[in-house]
């Protein structure tokens, strides 16, 4: 592992790669990274390295010149492992003069190193031996959000990193979200993670208060399950929206109200009204980037506030719900 990142100065590079491919909130959390570059070095040919299921989010993107799909679920099997292979040597033909890691672990820097980029750049909190294949460090500290851990490498290539960051997405017309009728608000109970997702007692207590407190459409969104009828102000698209749709349905919500997971995060980069929910993990480093929106955590409902230390792990139950309902419907009123 090579040297720090002090008194850098760098002419800008014609090709920059940045690996990233990671989650969405992975990804949406680096997009003032490309931002900011681009900023700086208007020139510079930026290739994104991201899963196919993300790519969606950076159509568009004016700094963003191309991106490199990497088909992770491709490579399962034996077979899979062959097209993995020859998906590795042909990284051979990227050849950036600067490559970004961002994701930090043992397989992104060989992504890097197969890259045969002149520079490689990463942070100190890689793991796996990922360090190995950098070339320049940037320092970065545990408690940091996702979004200035990543723009920590901002200096080490000898750019400011911006007071305000960009979050550029753009937005397509959805025929779903076209066809509903009225102002509404967003539920997204599920998470992959363990013990973050809302449980079904939940979810229809939420429904069943706020629809008590506010006319407003309550919109189910996002992949999972959950049983039971939801009555007529309830609008069940679970498991039928893409990421388009989703964007375009947060994007047009009146409020959001989301478990921590990548839709949470979306909202927060489209400065949609918004709670997340978060049970064990730490809002200072993987909460809504946005001082606006407001969390849940250890039974009581606060602004976010990247200072602030977490609360006490508690589980949410139907009594959290039904007060989450409530402040939801005080904010977005009657109309």
């Amino acid at each position: 592992m090579k040297g720090g990142a002090d008194g850098v100065r760098m002419n800008p590079p014609r090709s920059l790669l940045l690996i990233k491919p990671g989650s969405m909130g992975d990804v949406i959390h680096a997009l003032p990274v490309a931002s900011a570059i681009h900023e700086a070095w208007p020139e510079t040919r930026i290739t994104w390295l991201v899963d196919p299921r993300w790519q969606p989010l950076l159509e568009s993107n004016p700094a963003i010149t191309r991106t490199h799909i990497f088909p992770r679920q491709e490579f399962r099997g034996i077979a899979g492992g062959i097209r993995g292979l020859r998906w590795f040597m042909d990284l051979g033909g990227l050849q950036p003069e600067l490559t970004l890691d961002l994701q930090g672990l043992l397989r992104s820097g060989m992504m890097a190193a197969m890259a045969r980029g002149a520079q490689t750049v990463g942070l100190s909190d890689a793991r796996e031996g990922a360090g190995f294949f950098y070339s320049r460090v940037a320092s970065v500290a545990r408690d940091q959000h996702a979004v200035d851990r990543y723009l920590a490498c901002l200096p080490a290539i000898g750019i400011e990193i911006p007071e305000e960051k960009e979050f550029p997405i753009s937005l397509k017309s959805s025929e779903i979200v076209s066809s509903i009728d009225g102002a509404y608000i967003v539920l997204h109970p599920f998470a992959r993670g363990e013990d973050k997702a809302m449980s079904g007692a939940a979810i229809h207590e939420f429904i069943r208060v706020f629809a008590a407190h506010s006319p407003l459409k309550i919109v189910l969104a996002g992949f999972g399950s959950v049983e039971g009828g939801f009555g007529g102000q309830v609008i069940d698209l679970v498991g039928r929206t893409s990421l388009g749709d989703l964007t375009a349905l947060l994007a047009g919500a009146r409020f959001v109200v989301s478990v921590d997971s990548g839709p949470m995060h979306l909202a927060a980069a489209l400065k949609t009204p918004l709670l997340g929910i978060h049970t064990w993990s730490d809002p200072r480093r993987v909460g809504p980037y946005s001082t606006e929106a407001w969390i849940w955590q250890g039974g009581e409902i606060r602004r976010q506030d990247l200072g602030s230390p977490p609360l006490r792990e508690a589980v949410f139950g139907t009594e959290d719900a039904a007060v989450v309902a409530r402040f939801v419907a005080e904010q977005v009123g009657n109309k």
